[in-house]
């Protein structure tokens, strides 16, 4: 599928081909929360890096988390890239360059219409803090920490593999 996004203010504006574009994993973590903003909790998908293309890229900036385990003096940088606009904030995609086939953009950050996701997958709820509801559907899945199955995995158990249904 085709996708097409953008940043708030307009500045930047990228497309890519996503094999698993429906946005079903919530993301509890304090990083999502605190870089995304949106309902607590945020909302990755799926594309093919190689096929990124960006409109504005001298308006990007690149944070990497602070990543810190239980019993560790010290903090640690992520290898995971945080694409924002430098302009307007809006978190655009992630990139890891231990998976370089892959680039995760934001749901918030995508202006093509999305398919609805038939669950939900909340992952990191070990770090939900209490005032974010959980909002559960009978077939969601719940994830202290990070589900075992992947974005592509989710997709192929769905039958939803290779994009939207029609697209």
């Amino acid at each position: 599928m085709h996708l097409e996004g953008s940043c708030h203010c307009g500045a930047v504006k990228f497309r890519l081909e996503s094999d698993h574009p429906y946005p079903y994993q919530r993301c509890y973590c304090s990083i999502c929360r605190k870089t995304q903003g949106g309902g607590g909790y945020a909302i990755n998908l799926g594309g093919k890096s190689a096929t990124l293309k960006v409109n504005g890229g001298k308006h990007i900036t690149i944070y990497h988390a602070k990543l810190r385990e239980k019993g560790e003096a010290r903090a640690r940088r992520s290898p995971a890239e945080r694409h924002f606009c430098s302009l307007c904030g809006s978190a655009l995609w992630l990139y890891d360059k231990r998976w370089p086939e892959l680039i995760h953009p934001f749901a918030s950050a995508i202006d093509t219409p999305l398919p609805a996701a038939p669950d939900s997958t909340h992952l990191m709820l070990a770090y939900k803090p209490d005032w974010v509801p959980l909002q559960r559907g009978r077939q969601d899945r719940l994830h202290d920490e990070y589900p075992e199955e992947s974005i592509a995995e989710w997709h192929e158990r769905h039958g939803l593999a290779g994009g939207a249904k029609g697209s």
